[in-house]
């Protein structure tokens, strides 16, 4: 029986990656974003369903999964992906309103999206699925000037940690991919210098997006009796181990 996979976020950078890349593994593919035009696009590519959806509506987020649902019958995969980042804001001039809105996506939006998928696997038959959280590095340590995002990001390690035990009963697994600086526009920043700890700009490597994917495919191919709870897929010399 071929899987079904969800990717949100699939309109571009990582999140097409992984649309593409599962699609070539075998899997029939399902993404969301905001951009109509490109999910039609990326969903041509791998034959898959597309449909425009704000991960931080949860009316929104129930309506897509139902057209999932409908489409496919089931759901095997879910890629937490969707998400956003803003630019650096030393705390002391962080805006209520860029706080709020950076929750609103990387936090709620993942909760919404995962509640959906959790609900639909276990109440399925053969019973059971995964869901993986895109959580960053970020999830670990800070950048200078990203409070909102940074703890929107250690919020994620909490979630999966949680799905990953309520998910036990329904043999859900859940597992996190914590990215560092894959080479996609949302990091073309980077090769002309980002603010490190110490105050100094400085260009950082980036690997290449296919890296990500080939880990992605790895944890969602795993049988259901099998869990990569944690994977850190990052460019090997940028200043991560160590930063601060």
């Amino acid at each position: 029986m071929t899987k079904v996979a969800v990717v949100t976020g699939g309109s571009s950078g990582i999140g097409k990656a992984a649309a593409l890349g599962l699609a070539a593994a075998g899997y029939r593919v399902a993404i969301c974003g905001r951009r109509s035009e490109a999910l039609e696009a990326v969903a041509g590519e791998i034959d898959g369903y597309w449909a425009k959806c704000d991960v931080s509506d949860p009316a929104d987020v129930a309506r897509f999964f139902a057209g999932v649902k409908g489409k496919f019958d089931r759901l095997d995969v879910v890629f937490n992906n969707a998400g956003r980042s803003t630019p650096a804001v030393s705390f002391g001039d962080l805006d209520v309103q860029a706080w709020r809105e950076m929750i609103d996506t990387n936090l709620n939006g993942a909760f919404y999206v995962a509640r959906e998928a959790f609900r639909a696997m276990r109440d399925q038959t053969p019973q059971g699925g995964r869901i993986i959280n895109n959580g960053s590095i970020s999830a670990d340590v800070p950048r200078p000037g990203a409070a909102a995002y940074t703890a929107s990001k250690h919020a994620i390690t909490g979630l999966t940690r949680s799905i990953s035990l309520d998910g036990r009963a329904f043999n859900i697994a859940c597992g996190q991919i914590d990215i560092g600086n894959a080479a996609t526009d949302m990091t073309d920043r980077m090769t002309g210098g980002v603010l490190q700890a110490n105050g100094t700009m400085m260009p950082e490597p980036r690997m290449d997006v296919a890296h990500v994917v080939e880990g992605l495919v790895y944890m969602a191919g795993l049988p259901l009796e099998a869990n990569v709870q944690f994977m850190t897929v990052m460019a090997t010399k940028m200043p991560y181990i160590g930063r601060g």
